[in-house]
């Protein structure tokens, strides 16, 4: 049995809260292990009520991962491109990609299994996914038919032949037209839900290049050369341009909006596994994106 062990940096308010608030855990799973008396708070057995404070050491014993596996679902799926290898599909904001504690259902994943045989690569709960895009970004992304598709697209991301391109809309007057963000990520060593700029973190590389100013606000155009988890998001909170309405790494005025995170996966380019063809595929932003652009647009 794996523990977690984390020490409270700042005044705190619920356990559940705490414990969401610093792991990967979702609030749901937190209750359900401290119901089940898997949490101590300060070496003693804790309810979901209990407060957590500055100093105070909560243990939480993990148990074994239960042998999970996706389940096919009737969900729509905005399907871009499809054949016998891969299939490109457009994700909307709010849908996650993969099953995982808290989120088993209504992912993507669910709705590609009722639809079609994804590659078994990745096992039995991530079947096909050769990269994501998080829950709050909209856009595109290429799933894996077959385990030689999955592989050879996987080969194109790690050796950076792939191409992906964002589009979003940060706080701010960049004042550059482009430039080259070149900074390590890693997981925050106090928040473990978020990524930070840290030394010795894994190399993340975003390319930028601005398409319009707004004066307070300035939409751009981002180009990964690395595919790091919340890359865009953290990189551009780094240069202190935080993308509008990032509920983790945006600005609290934003959050309070209810614009939705304004960060979409436009084009996905890559050479196909089985013909060696080059393709490429764009997306227009969801409805609130536009939106709040053409708002900007106006003003």
């Amino acid at each position: 049995m794996e523990q977690l062990v984390i020490t409270a940096q700042t005044e705190s308010a619920r356990l559940d809260k705490f414990i969401s608030d610093n792991s990967d855990i979702s609030r749901s799973y937190a209750v359900k292990l401290i119901d089940e008396g898997c949490v101590t708070l300060n070496g003693s057995k804790a309810t979901k009520k209990s407060k957590v404070a500055l100093g105070d050491t909560v243990v939480i014993d993990l148990p074994e991962p239960e042998d999970i596996e996706a389940q096919p679902e009737d969900i729509p799926i905005d399907i871009v491109y499809e054949d016998d290898s891969v299939i490109v599909v457009n994700k909307p904001r709010g849908m996650v990609v993969h099953p995982a504690p808290g989120n088993m259902t209504g992912t993507l994943v669910n709705g590609l299994l009722y639809h079609c045989t994804l590659s078994g690569i990745n096992g039995a709960v991530r079947p096909g996914i050769v990269h994501r895009i998080d829950k709050d970004t909209s856009g595109l992304l290429v799933v894996a038919k077959t385990n030689e598709a999955h592989e050879a697209l996987s080969a194109q991301l790690k050796e950076r032949k792939a191409l992906r391109k964002y589009v979003c809309i940060v706080n701010g007057n960049i004042k550059e037209d482009s430039g080259t963000i070149d900074k390590p990520i890693g997981r925050h060593p106090i928040d473990r839900k978020r990524m930070a700029i840290i030394e010795g973190g894994r190399e993340a590389v975003t390319h930028f290049r601005v398409l319009e100013k707004f004066g307070a606000y300035t939409f751009v155009e981002c180009t990964l050369e690395t595919g790091r988890t919340h890359q865009i998001r953290v990189h551009m909170a780094s240069i202190g341009h935080s993308i509008v309405s990032d509920p983790v790494y945006g600005i609290k005025k934003d959050r309070e909006k209810g614009k939705g995170q304004l960060l979409h996966a436009k084009t996905i380019g890559f050479t196909h596994p089985k013909t060696g063809e080059l393709m490429e595929f764009s997306s227009d932003p969801p409805q609130e994106f536009t939106a709040f652009l053409d708002k900007l647009r106006k003003n």
